[in-house]
Order: structure tokens, then C-alpha cells, then sequence
């Protein structure tokens, strides 16, 4: 599906018990031309996020404030230059304009996912 610039692996989690529970990817990708970040569950789910989407829904604290329900941000600079694993249980993604302190938990971005199967 196009050219990838990121590529990261998720670190294979050690306890079977929380493996067969949890979600966690097994692939990440940025997909530069399409504009999108593609992530393998080790379901075989395959999850495409539009990276103005994943910027929007950014979880951190600037962009959600402290408390309440989450809500869709608009960000001018939707270019993500950098993906990096934290833990076993999150990526950290590094946007154009800088912002990288939003921390996507696994279970947070497949709750996200924008596919028809996961909305039904």
C-alpha cells in the first residue's frame, strides 16, 4: 500500500495470560503517501487511522484537559515524524508541529479504530 517511512515492531509481551486478554500490535507503520498509520493486531486485525484522525484524538492532557470525555482536536499539522513503543502498552507519536506527548495506549487505539467491522 505505498511507501513506508516508520516502521516499529511491538515488543512481544512475556505473560501468555495477558497476551491472549489484550490487544497489542504486532506491526506498526506510517504510510507516508496515503497519510495513513496501518497497525497488525495479533488478532489479524488490521486497523488504517488517517493521521488526521489519530492527531485529533490525541489522549494527552493539553489536548484533552483533565477529566471528562474525550473529544476530536483539531490539529493544523497532522505529519507524524516518529513512532516510538512505551513499555509494553502504548506508542508515543511525534507530530510535525512537535507535539509528542500523547501516549496511545494499545487498548485506546483499537477503540479508535475508524473501520466498518469495529463499529458494528
Amino acid at each position: 500500500l505505498g511507501a513506508e517511512v516508520n516502521y516499529v515492531r511491538a515488543p512481544q509481551r512475556q505473560c501468555r495470560y495477558i497476551s491472549s486478554i489484550m490487544n497489542h500490535p504486532l506491526e506498526v507503520r506510517r504510510m507516508a503517501e496515503e497519510n495513513l498509520l496501518k497497525i497488525t493486531w495479533n488478532d489479524g486485525h488490521v486497523s488504517l487511522y488517517p493521521l488526521p484522525y489519530v492527531r485529533g484524538w490525541c489522549p494527552c492532557a493539553a489536548c484533552q484537559g483533565h477529566g471528562g470525555e474525550r473529544h476530536y482536536v483539531r490539529a493544523e499539522n497532522t505529519e507524524l515524524t516518529d513512532i516510538k513503543v512505551v513499555g509494553k502498552y502504548a506508542l508515543g507519536l511525534t507530530w510535525g508541529d512537535g507535539h509528542d506527548t500523547g501516549i496511545y495506549a494499545y487498548d485506546y487505539l483499537r477503540q479508535l479504530c475508524p473501520c466498518a467491522d469495529c463499529h458494528k
